[in-house]
């Protein structure tokens, strides 16, 4: 029988390893079925301009895994049962079950609502691509002057805020964060964001938590009252809770627990990539949830799968964190490097140049899932940082 390999999400990370693995391993001795919710791949580092509008370029999974032998199943996750081996499935054909010798774990994060009551019921997210829909939905229809409340204080929350007031002049954008908002930045970087908002006009209340959602309002812990016509939730995310109801050693925030060869800790059969490891990078510290993330812990995932299954050296890939890239609607932007204890450097790149460099990162990353060559892959991701620490150093 051939071994099996399953691949649980179709993202960043899931995809490439999927299309790299196939192109490593021998059909003759392997299957590698990828499980998607979506029957497309969906550019998550996107999501916040196609919910202000933008629309994405259409990319089936069924084309891009074509001529790999690779076996594609549109359906969602229900359950990992990693004693018996087997994952639980629903889909157009109703309820199913997948039998793996071997798990890829990618089903990336979702939002972390924190425990806040409302969000679930009224809060807009862009996590996911039908999320990212909805709010278009509910920003297409507001009219002149309407308010859109905007939570957190991430990246996310930073690119969701000012792609909305870019593509939407007409209303009001305010942000809402429970610290400083880029506080995280270099001096040089923190000005330009300040800037920037209060070019687009947004209004920030930095230091204040939201502790309640409302259909029209967003209560805080001080006791004000924000009215909202739009809520958006950017305050983190948070892995699945599949992880942890099947059994897997998972972090606080329910992310699965690995070794340096990415493989979980409690059922070494299973391995992980993208937002659902768990993993300590190259500084020290944890790897952060990520695009970048995803690329590097597919190469590390994937060259440990190929080494356990054929007996090939298993190389140590990088687990670097090099910085922010953040997008200010679609023509500015920052670029801020952080040094080896993820400190940001004082120097940055702004502007124009910034958002260039954001876009060629995207580019890079949906090319990349066509196109699953790893060593290709890692060239380009070294050809941008090195240009980006060029840019950072003049």
């Amino acid at each position: 029988m051939k071994h099996r390999i399953v691949v649980l999400g179709a993202g960043y990370a899931g995809a490439v390893s999927a299309g790299f693995l196939a192109r490593q391993l021998h059909a003759d001795d392997f299957e590698i079925t990828v499980v998607n919710a979506e029957p497309d791949f969906v550019e998550r580092l996107r999501l916040h301009q196609l919910a202000a509008g933008y629309d994405l370029r259409h990319r089936p999974l069924a084309e891009m895994f074509a001529g790999t032998g690779i076996q594609l199943r549109v359906a969602r996750v229900l359950e990992v049962d990693a004693g018996r081996r087997n994952v639980t499935i629903a889909g157009d054909g109703g309820i199913d079950q997948l039998e793996y010798d071997t798990l890829l774990y990618a089903l990336g994060s979702t939002i972390a609502d924190h425990g806040v009551p409302g969000v679930e019921e009224f809060g807009f997210h862009v996590a996911s691509r039908p999320a990212a829909l909805r709010l278009r939905a509910r920003l297409d229809e507001l009219g002149e002057g309407a308010e859109v409340l905007v939570v957190g204080g991430n990246l996310t929350a930073i690119e969701a805020a000012t792609e909305i007031a870019e593509s939407h002049p007409g209303l009001q954008v305010s942000l809402v964060t429970r610290g400083e908002l880029g506080g995280w930045l270099g001096p040089k970087a923190r000005r330009h964001l300040l800037r920037a908002f209060d070019r687009f006009g947004i209004a920030i209340y930095e230091n204040t938590t939201v502790t309640r959602v409302e259909q029209h309002t967003v209560s805080t812990g001080d006791g004000s009252v924000f009215t909202s016509d739009a809520t958006v939730w950017t305050a983190g995310f948070a892995a699945h809770p599949i992880a942890a109801a099947a059994g897997l050693a998972v972090a606080a925030d329910g992310r699965i627990t690995v070794d340096r060869q990415l493989r979980s800790v409690s059922h070494p059969d299973i391995y992980v990539a993208g937002d659902s490891a768990f993993v300590i990078g190259d500084n020290g510290r944890e790897l952060p949830m990520s695009c970048a993330s995803a690329g590097f812990t597919s190469t590390q995932a994937t060259a440990s799968i190929i080494g356990d299954l054929t007996g090939r050296e298993i190389a140590a890939a990088a687990l670097p964190y090099v910085g922010n890239h953040i997008s200010l609607g679609r023509r500015d932007g920052i670029l801020q490097l952080v040094d080896g204890e993820a400190r940001s450097r004082r120097g940055a790149v702004c502007g124009r140049p910034a958002a260039r460099v954001k876009s060629a990162i995207v580019g890079l990353s949906g090319w990349a899932v066509g196109r699953p060559n790893f060593g290709k892959l890692r060239h380009h991701y070294r050809a941008v940082r090195e240009t980006s620490t060029e840019l950072v150093a003049r």
